[in-house]
């Protein structure tokens, strides 16, 4: 496994502004047994030619086109053409510190399968980076840091997009790139958290997630909020949830009532509580509002939560606690 061949994945369009940095940033790698897979999606700039150009230089740079449109077909070209024992992700207009590879292929040797190398992230924009962006920066950094990140996979995505390694038997056995689910990257999150991967704590900064107004994850329908509930709940109702269970939701406002309406449309019976009183003991969708009280004399709870003030989450995991219940066993933050 020493010196072994990482293929680090590049979907890409429209980023010539940036293009040039992140491959010099691969090029510059103290480990150097890496070959870069870049598919070209429909690009209408000088990015396939900025891609070329490293390619007729380096024969490590793969470039191909995509035949469809999307990151998800464009991630599934690059693998297919991929021959790594390692395989790693990079957004195109991102780039790596010098030792993020060597990094984390040594620590994947030394942790062996069932593993998965993650890292500190750090975001830069011209702009400066705004606060929602800072918090979850911090958040992230936070978890990777003792690599418990799959303990509050249900709030928010836990795997930086563009800073894991996997080993490529684990990656097969977690489907690859094969749902079609978006957002991909929180999808991919969730199948890793599925198969059992062990996230191998880090606490260097490998990755700088650059920030601007036309990045995907601000402009692609693929990255609204509800993209993101559907995934939650879809895994939710997979792997935590059982039909002798009692399900709750708590919280009546977008999010709740989102939540409420899918589990409605999916004919699953579920308690819908909340500590508004001018909600409470009122039908929406046909289910009655209760005072989270009631949670004091309901067995075998799953309980989604869907408050997102940290006061209040503060108190709700209070709550539970006097009733012995655990976070990500009998209840789940989603926000």
């Amino acid at each position: 496994m020493v010196n072994s061949l990482v293929s680090i994945l590049i979907p890409f369009k429209n980023v010539e502004d940036y293009f040039e940095e992140c491959l010099k940033s691969i090029q510059n790698q103290a480990y150097k047994n890496w070959e870069v897979i870049a598919v070209n999606d429909n690009s209408s700039d000088n990015s396939l030619l900025i891609a070329n150009q490293f390619a007729a230089e380096d024969d490590r740079f793969e470039i191909f086109s995509n035949d469809e449109s999307g990151i998800i077909t464009a991630l599934r070209k690059a693998y297919a053409n991929s021959s790594g024992n390692f395989i790693s992700r990079m957004d195109a207009d991102d780039h790596m510190t010098k030792d993020r590879i060597k990094v984390m292929v040594d620590s994947l040797i030394k942790e062996g399968l069932g593993t998965l190398a993650v890292g500190k992230v750090k975001y830069f924009s011209k702009a400066g980076v705004n606060d929602g962006y800072a918090r979850y920066e911090k958040w992230l950094n936070k978890l990777t840091a003792t690599g418990e990140n799959f303990k509050e996979i249900y709030k928010e995505c836990v795997i930086p997009s563009p800073c894991w390694m996997v080993h490529k038997e684990d990656f097969d056995n977690c489907e690859a790139f094969m749902p079609d689910r978006y957002p991909e990257d929180y999808d991919l999150a969730f199948r890793f958290y599925e198969f059992g991967l062990k996230c191998i704590p880090c606490t260097t900064t490998l990755h700088y997630w650059r920030d601007y107004d036309n990045r995907t994850s601000r402009t692609s329908e693929h990255y609204a909020q509800n993209y993101f509930l559907d995934i939650k709940l879809h895994y939710f109702l997979k792997l935590e949830f059982k039909p002798t269970n009692n399900l709750v939701v708590w919280g009546a406002g977008k999010k709740g009532k989102t939540i409420a309406n899918s589990l409605v449309e999916k004919n699953i019976p579920f308690h819908w509580v909340c500590d508004n009183e001018k909600k409470i003991g009122k039908d929406i969708y046909g289910v009655r509002l209760e005072h989270f009280n009631v949670l004091q004399s309901i067995e075998n709870t799953k309980c989604i939560i869907t408050v997102a003030n940290e006061e209040d989450q503060m108190s709700i995991t209070s709550f539970f606690n006097e009733l012995n219940l655990k976070p990500a066993v009998d209840y789940f933050f989603f926000c």
